[in-house]
């Protein structure tokens, strides 16, 4: 795969991809190049059939702090306007495979609406989770508001944006932002095992059930349960429907092949 200044990417397991954030004396802060290099791998990762989950972490010690300052900071409001991040952030949000986080330390701002991105977030016992933009005078930029108050609900999600107040990883445990704690040290270990674990999965189901489960968000119960129906349907014709069924049926392990 192409090789990036701000990220590094490995296969870590079979049909397991790692992308890690690579900024560390920025605390992976957010800036553009780092955005733009993590759309292009994961739109590499989309079209492979060899990768079927991504595991997306910062490393042991911090996720990522936030945006780049910096960056911001130099940005009027032509800048704004003209910003090529939104078009970054749309794409890594259209990431059709299983994503996962794997959070450590900070995951503010940026970093917050970053690990929101992702489909399951495994965070380190010492994980801070908060959207503190509005000691800037401004606020989240990238779904925060929109992500957050679905998952976490109006009076958490209100606390943390009008008061920029963090949680710590058993309250957002406890909201629902996160599906597991974990010791920091077993955070990354914890996220490629369960990345392992979807992605000897049959994939095409696997992404069926991503989408129908993502777009729950933006239907009402009777359509939801339409397209429900319509993605069980289409895994009627699939060979990997035919093999799971025969090998539960036989009782062996099923041998799935995308198909």
């Amino acid at each position: 795969m192409t090789d990036f200044e701000d990220i590094v990417v490995a296969t870590t397991a079979e049909h397991v991809l790692q992308i890690t954030l690579n900024r560390p004396k920025a605390r992976n802060a957010l800036r553009t190049n780092l955005l733009r290099e993590l759309a292009e791998a994961l739109d590499a990762a989309a079209a492979d059939d060899d990768v079927r989950a991504v595991v997306l972490t910062g490393g042991e010690k911090v996720f990522a702090a936030g945006a780049d300052i910096g960056e911001l900071a130099a940005l009027d409001l032509k800048g704004v306007v003209e910003d090529a991040r939104p078009g970054y952030w749309q794409r890594i949000a259209q990431f059709p495979k299983p994503l996962i986080a794997a959070v450590n330390g900070y995951a503010l701002g940026g970093g917050c609406e970053l690990a929101m991105h992702a489909d399951i977030i495994i965070a380190g016992d010492d994980a801070e989770f908060g959207q503190p933009e509005i000691n800037l005078g401004i606020l989240p930029g990238a779904g925060g508001t929109q992500r957050l108050i679905r998952t976490v609900g109006k009076p958490l999600a209100m606390k943390m944006v009008l008061a920029g107040e963090r949680i710590d990883a058993r309250t957002a445990l406890t909201a629902g932002l996160v599906a597991e704690v974990t010791a920091r040290e077993a955070t990354i270990e914890r996220a490629e095992a369960l990345a392992k674990a979807i992605a000897a999965k049959p994939p095409m189901a696997v992404r069926q059930a991503k989408d129908v489960l993502l777009k729950a968000f933006d239907t009402d119960l009777t359509a939801g349960l339409r397209l429900e129906r319509q993605a069980f349907t289409i895994l009627a014709a699939t060979e990997d429907r035919a093999e799971g069924l025969s090998a539960f049926m036989e009782k062996r392990k099923p041998q799935f092949k995308g198909r």
